[in-house]
């Protein structure tokens, strides 16, 4: 399965994107601001990371779906994420829910998603089925 996450709207204080499964649109996210501008996939030069203030790298990352102590159940968790540990997608509705997570559901509130916990609800039952299924999970920030 591959995820690909477009960050449309960068802002100064958070990134709107929509996230696409296997090409097709799935839902809308909402991370925290994009630190990565020359988007290499590391924080270079003048791009600092700001702990629970800073997006991801972009990059190709795998995904497990495995217990999360915070949340205490199963969420998918991105792997080998350049200068950031746990990172999740998860439900939640504006930036400061995000400590560089990746939030999901319907961006129709300016600068908030609502609709979120049903939408990573979908979104784990897909992922772990096809992780059940054998498939490599697999998520491209662009």
């Amino acid at each position: 399965m591959e995820l690909k996450l477009i960050r449309h709207w960068p802002k100064a204080t958070y990134t709107i994107g929509r996230l696409y499964i296997d090409g097709k649109y799935f839902c809308d996210t909402l991370e925290d601001r994009v630190v990565d501008v020359n988007r290499n996939g590391t924080f270079d030069g003048a791009e600092k990371k700001v702990y629970a203030e800073s997006a991801i790298p972009y990059g190709l990352y795998r995904i497990e779906y495995t217990h999360s102590p915070r949340f205490g159940r199963k969420l998918p968790r991105l792997i080998n994420v350049p200068s950031f540990t746990g990172i999740l997608i998860h439900p939640g509705n504006t930036a400061k829910d995000s400590a560089g997570c990746i939030l999901v559901g319907k961006n129709t509130k300016v600068s908030k998603l609502t609709q979120s916990a049903n939408t990573s609800r979908n979104l784990n039952k897909l992922i772990d089925a096809a992780i059940k299924n054998g498939e490599t999970v697999t998520i491209e920030i662009v």
